[in-house]
Order: structure tokens, then C-alpha cells, then sequence
């Protein structure tokens, strides 16, 4: 026999090609012995070998020990068509396992492997140098088997992984839809998505297109991620739930972002509109995550704009005769002192100021606005669109 040149990435390729007849005849009985060993000594494959597991056993592991040898007798030859150990590992994906038992199957075949080709290539007065370079060539090639197993594992992964993503997107749609939810298309998509209905759930409407997927990932499982009319959103399961809020701030924080009120899911368009709404009105310089329920006040003001616009129409007219500077002023110590009961001095505290400085401006609205700062409806509507101004000039 020729000398064994030395090890390469793909080491049968040093074996020399005439070691593949004296191999070839064991491969029956080696196929047969890790066929029941693999049967024996696996858990997860400890069955009846017997119909069509064991057909396609036997059947898997012939094979793979011929194109073993064919890899020996034609070093030009490649590992060929790789679908059948991708399709191995899909099935292990599919069956709900692990990897763990086809990786042991694959050590346990070559080690039997091992043993019997050993003696099959000292009958064929193999070189005693060369053995290492045939056991080299027997794991590294089950090696390659494994890997592609891995990566077909790996596809089932993501094709399920995706799958699944998809399901859980249409339900979203289907929770959001403006025209009202379908309770039996809700029903239906929610048990293909493997999601339970919760008694409640929130909105989340967010501002970043990748922060969805993102941070449905950090607040775990049962968070439906997505987006709707482009926007991208969140609903959340129990948003009221022990500890919910607090993770919801912080995983939300430092990003713009607007919760909903808690609603039941078949209403979950009803907690996306507000925190659309609010995130509009006040996201450019929230620093964190802000709540539709402690801002009702500002959606208010912010849904009545045209009647109010009108209100401060006539009632802060008599302001429009100052500079826009002096005007702005003006009402800005007219809401501090509406919302304070007017006090001067805490005026003068909020506003940073002296309070000669706020008696000197209650002096010029007073002037201004006359009785409407005695009487209560005039103030009422005067605290309502100074309230709507600081609101949208924000």
C-alpha cells in the first residue's frame, strides 16, 4: 500500500483508495450493530426496531456508512447530498427534542465505526501509523454528518420561529383592527399562535420600527409585537399584574413610548388610540415610558382644540396687545396664579421669580382682563385654554 500522506481538513483523502474493498464487507454487520445500539442505548430511540423506525434506521445508517467508503474510494468525491442529516436534525426539531440524542447517536456509530473498520483495514495491512489517520477520518467525517444535522435543526428553528411570528402578527392585526375585533377570528388566531386570551391587556404605541420584536423579547412571553398603519406597538398581557408596571418602566425606559389603559383584548384598539394620541402630544420630551391614565386631563384638553381655540379666542384677546415676549409672560404668571389660588409668593417660587414681579404682572392682567378675574367661570375658562396653550406649546 502507498504511504499515507499527512492529515488534511478532509483526512479519508489520505487513506489510500484501494483501503475502500477491504472495508466495504463489514459494512453489513457494522450497520446492523449500531443499528441496535442505537436502539438499545439511546432513550429517546428505545423502541421496537421493527417497522418503519427501524426501516428507516437501518436504512439511514447504511447509508451513511457507504458514502463513508465512497469518500475513501474516489478522494475527489464531496460529502453528498447533505438534505438527508439536515432533514435528520428538522426531524428532532420537529419532534420537540433537543439535539442531545442524535448527537449521541452520531458519537455512538463512530466508535462502533472505529472498532469494526479497524479491523476490516489491519486485514487489509494497513500501515499501523495509518489507523490514527483512519480513526481521523471516521470522526471527522461523523463530525460533518452532525454539523449538518445542526444546521437543519437550525432551519427548523427559524422556519418555526418565523412561523410562529407570523401568527402572532396576524393576531395583533386582528386585536387592532379599527373596524372592531372578530371574537371568533380572535379565538381562532390566538389558539394557532399558542397565546391565552388574558383577562386584560395594554397598548404600547412606540416611535422605533426595530423596538418592537425587541422589547417583546425583554418583557417575555405573551407580548405581541407588531405595528399597525406603519407604527410600531406592543400589547401587553396583565399590565396591572404584581410587578408589571415596574417592568414595563424599565424596560421601556429611555425611549419614547405611551401605555395604554388596561382593557379587555377584544378592545385593544381602545388602549392603542390614546397612547397613539399622547405619544403625539407629549413624547417629544417625555424621558421615559409616559401612561394614558395620568395624562386623561391633557387628552381632554387635546380632544376639545377647536372649542377651546375659540374659548381663548375671546378670552385672551385683551393678552394680544402685548409683545409676544411680554404676552407669554403674562400668561404664564396668569396659569400659575389660577392653579396656585393665587398666592403671590408661590407664584413667585414656581416661576422663580420676585414676587414684586408677580404683583407688578397680576397688576398689568388685571388691567387687561378686568372682573373676569373675579369671577369663577372666567376663571375656570381661563385656567381651561391656558392649560390647552402650555399643552400644545409643548
Amino acid at each position: 500500500m502507498p504511504n499515507v500522506l499527512q492529515a488534511r481538513d478532509r483526512p479519508w483523502e489520505d487513506l489510500p483508495p484501494s483501503l475502500a474493498a477491504y472495508l466495504r464487507p463489514a459494512l453489513p454487520d457494522l450497520s446492523e450493530a449500531i443499528t441496535l445500539a442505537i436502539a438499545e442505548s439511546i432513550p429517546e430511540y428505545k423502541r421496537p426496531i421493527e417497522g418503519a423506525f427501524g426501516r428507516a434506521l437501518r436504512e439511514g445508517v447504511a447509508e451513511a456508512l457507504e458514502r463513508f467508503v465512497r469518500l475513501i474510494e474516489n478522494p475527489s468525491h464531496r460529502i453528498e447530498d447533505s438534505r438527508v442529516y439536515r432533514a435528520l436534525g428538522r426531524g428532532e426539531m420537529r419532534a420537540g427534542r433537543s439535539l442531545d440524542s442524535l448527537q449521541a447517536a452520531y458519537r455512538l456509530g463512530a466508535r462502533l465505526a472505529w472498532r469494526h473498520l479497524a479491523v476490516a483495514a489491519a486485514a487489509a495491512e494497513l500501515p499501523a501509523e495509518a489507523l490514527p489517520m483512519l480513526a481521523e477520518a471516521i470522526f471527522a467525517y461523523i463530525d460533518e454528518l452532525a454539523a449538518q444535522s445542526v444546521e437543519g435543526y437550525a432551519e427548523a428553528q427559524s422556519a418555526a420561529a418565523g412561523e410562529h411570528s407570523r401568527r402572532r402578527t396576524r393576531l395583533l392585526e386582528l386585536l387592532l383592527d379599527p373596524d372592531g375585533a372578530d371574537r371568533e377570528l380572535v379565538e381562532t388566531a390566538a389558539a394557532r399562535a399558542s397565546w391565552a386570551p388574558p383577562r386584560a391587556l395594554a397598548a404600547v404605541a412606540l416611535t422605533r420600527p426595530g423596538d418592537a420584536d425587541t422589547l417583546a423579547r425583554r418583557l417575555g412571553a405573551g407580548v405581541l409585537p407588531g405595528s399597525v398603519g406603519g407604527e410600531p406597538c406592543l400589547l401587553v398581557p396583565d399590565p396591572t399584574g404584581p410587578g408589571r408596571a415596574e417592568r414595563l418602566d424599565a424596560v421601556l425606559a429611555g425611549r419614547r413610548a405611551a401605555i395604554g389603559p388596561a382593557v379587555e383584548p377584544l378592545a385593544a384598539s381602545d388602549s392603542l388610540r390614546p397612547a397613539r394620541r399622547l405619544l403625539a402630544l407629549r413624547g417629544a420630551h417625555a424621558a421615559g415610558p409616559l401612561r394614558v391614565d395620568d395624562h386623561l386631563a391633557d387628552l381632554a384638553l387635546d380632544a376639545a382644540r377647536e372649542p377651546l381655540a375659540e374659548l381663548a379666542a375671546r378670552r385672551l384677546a385683551p393678552l394680544d396687545a402685548a409683545a409676544p415676549a411680554a404676552r407669554a409672560r403674562l400668561a404664564e404668571t396668569l396659569l400659575a396664579w389660577l392653579e396656585l389660588q393665587g398666592s403671590a409668593p408661590a407664584v413667585a417660587r414656581q416661576l422663580h421669580v420676585h414676587p414684586q414681579t408677580v404683583r407688578y404682572r397680576l397688576a398689568q392682567l388685571r388691567e387687561a382682563l378686568g372682573d373676569a378675574l373675579e369671577d369663577p367661570q372666567a376663571r375656570f375658562e381661563l385656567l381651561l385654554v391656558l392649560r390647552a396653550e402650555r399643552l400644545h406649546a409643548s
